[in-house]
């Protein structure tokens, strides 16, 4: 049952953020291990869990990062991650195509939401025909976002494709789309609680997550 991280689980992540090797890891492994990656498990089991009771429709799997980076990509940096996460999305392939909620634990910060991570164009030019032609579902989704404790992210092109206006020119210009919250590292994040914070936050996003899902079946 999760507890809540601990202090262990934040002073781990400082520590691999400045001692990226693999023999300082080796020496800290069950540190790891004990204050991070199980705790991250069990807190990804419970949110899927509420999930699943509140919104077994969206029949939604639990995948949690590994510490490891892709030897591939490391571009000089070192070979383990300094920060942590979970999904829950549909189990598809081409995953980050598609949204997904997640949650993320970091050395300075936590943070949790849905998003669409790597939209392909066609995806997002999907999205700009339906504001288009119906704007109004959006529009109310975006007021409702407001005050929520939840930030609109995600890289804008460079050029814009267009304006719909001042409420829905950051939906209609961007790349890839994310709904974040982010929180310093105290509080719940030591606490049971937790659980319920980041599934009370993904409930409140499934109209989002429902939204940017249907993308795929218009024209």
């Amino acid at each position: 049952m999760f507890q809540g991280f601990s202090q262990q689980a934040v002073d781990f992540l400082w520590g691999i953020r400045f001692n990226n090797e693999r023999s300082w890891f080796l020496e800290h492994k069950q540190e790891y291990l004990t204050y991070v990656a199980e705790p991250l498990r069990q807190l990804g089991e419970e949110v899927q869990q509420v999930m699943e009771e509140k919104s077994p429709e969206l029949g939604l799997n639990l995948h949690v990062s590994r510490i490891y980076r892709d030897a591939r990509r490391l571009h000089g940096r070192g070979p383990y991650k300094d920060h942590l996460w979970f999904t829950l999305r549909r189990p598809k392939e081409r995953w980050v195509s598609l949204p997904a909620f997640y949650f993320e634990i970091a050395p300075e910060y936590y943070s949790f939401g849905m998003g669409c991570y790597d939209p392909t164009p066609v995806t997002m030019a999907k999205l700009r025909a339906r504001i288009d032609r119906d704007p109004k579902p959006l529009e109310k989704l975006a007021r409702k976002l407001e005050g929520s404790g939840f930030a609109l992210e995600g890289e804008q092109y460079k050029r814009p494709k267009g304006d719909p206006g001042p409420l829905l020119y950051p939906w209609y210009n961007r790349k890839s789309i994310s709904l974040t919250r982010d929180e310093n590292c105290e509080g719940l994040l030591f606490q049971p609680e937790l659980v319920q914070q980041v599934a009370q936050g993904f409930c409140f996003l499934k109209p989002y997550y429902e939204y940017l899902m249907d993308l795929a079946g218009d024209a």
